[in-house]
C-alpha cells in the first residue's frame, strides 16, 4: 500500500510539471516578410536632352508682277535637330501624366531653281532660286502614358512654333534679292516610348507630327527685278529624337508582401 501511494504522488508529480516544461519551450519565429522589388515611380520634374533628324515639307504659291497666284511647287528639307526638354509629370497607379516645354536648334534648308519669272522674263531662264530654311523648333505638350514598372509609352499632343526664313537668289551669284522671315504657331501630336535604366535617368524615343498652316509673306525685290512680291507657305514638320532625361527623384518604397 505504502509503495501504491508514493507512485500516485509520483505520477501526480510528473502531469503538473509537464504543462511548465511545455510552456518553456521555444516558439519558433515566423519567416521574415520578403521583399519585393521596388517599384518605379514616374512622378516629379525631369529635364533632358534630344537629338534626332527633322523634315518641312512646304509649298509656296506667289502672288505678284501680274502673275496671281502662280504656283511655285512643293519641296521637302530635311537635317539634323538637337535641344533640350523640361517638364514634369506625376503618376496614378500606372497612369501618367505630363507638361513638358521642348526647344530644338534646326538646320531644315533647301534651295531650289524657281519657275516663277520663267515665263515674265523668258530672256532670263532660271536665273532666280529659291530657299527655305527652317532653324528653330519649340514645342508645348501635355502627354498621358500607361507604364509598366520602369517602360513608359506615352501619347502628346499641343502646340508647335517655328522660325523659318524664305529667301529668294541669283542662281548664278547665290546674291540674296530678297528674304523674308517668319514665326509660325500651329499643332502637334506624337507618341514615345521611355525606359528608366536608373532611379533617375530615362532614355527614351520619340515622334512628332506638326502642323503649321498657311502664312502670308510680302517683301520688296532690288533690281532688276524690283517690285513688291507676296508669297504664301504651307508647312508640315516631321520630327524623329533620341532622348535622354534626368528626374528629379526615384524610385518608391520597396513593396513588402503581407500575410
Amino acid at each position: 500500500m505504502k509503495k501504491f501511494l508514493l507512485g500516485t504522488v509520483g505520477l501526480l508529480a510528473l502531469g503538473m510539471g509537464a504543462p511548465a516544461s511545455a510552456a518553456d519551450m521555444a516558439v519558433k519565429a515566423p519567416p521574415p516578410a520578403p521583399m519585393l522589388a521596388p517599384i518605379y515611380n514616374w512622378t516629379g520634374f525631369y529635364i533632358g536632352a534630344n537629338g534626332g533628324w527633322g523634315q518641312s515639307d512646304s509649298c509656296l504659291n506667289f502672288d505678284g508682277f501680274g502673275l496671281t497666284d502662280f504656283v511655285d511647287g512643293c519641296r521637302s528639307r530635311s537635317g539634323g535637330l538637337i535641344g533640350g526638354q523640361i517638364g514634369y509629370r506625376w503618376q496614378a497607379n500606372q497612369w501618367v501624366f505630363g507638361l513638358e516645354a521642348q526647344g530644338d536648334w534646326a538646320d531644315l534648308s533647301h534651295t531650289r531653281l524657281s519657275p516663277f519669272f520663267d515665263n515674265r522674263f523668258p530672256e532670263f531662264p532660271g536665273v532666280l532660286s529659291t530657299r527655305t530654311k527652317t532653324d528653330g523648333i519649340g514645342l508645348f505638350t501635355g502627354q498621358v502614358g500607361y507604364s509598366w514598372n520602369a517602360a513608359l509609352l506615352y501619347v502628346k499632343g499641343g502646340a508647335a512654333v517655328t522660325s523659318n526664313r524664305f529667301s529668294i537668289l541669283e542662281t548664278f551669284s547665290g546674291r540674296e534679292l530678297a528674304s523674308a522671315s517668319a514665326t509660325r504657331w500651329g499643332g502637334t501630336v506624337g507618341v514615345g516610348f521611355e525606359y528608366g535604366f536608373t532611379p533617375n535617368w530615362s532614355f527614351g524615343a520619340e515622334y512628332m507630327h506638326l502642323w503649321m498652316g498657311d502664312r502670308n509673306n510680302s517683301f520688296t525685290l532690288v533690281a532688276p527685278f524690283a517690285g513688291v512680291l507676296n508669297n504664301r507657305v504651307t508647312q508640315d514638320v516631321d520630327m524623329v529624337t533620341l532622348r535622354l532625361n534626368y528626374r528629379f527623384g526615384g524610385y518608391g518604397a520597396p513593396i513588402a508582401a503581407r500575410y
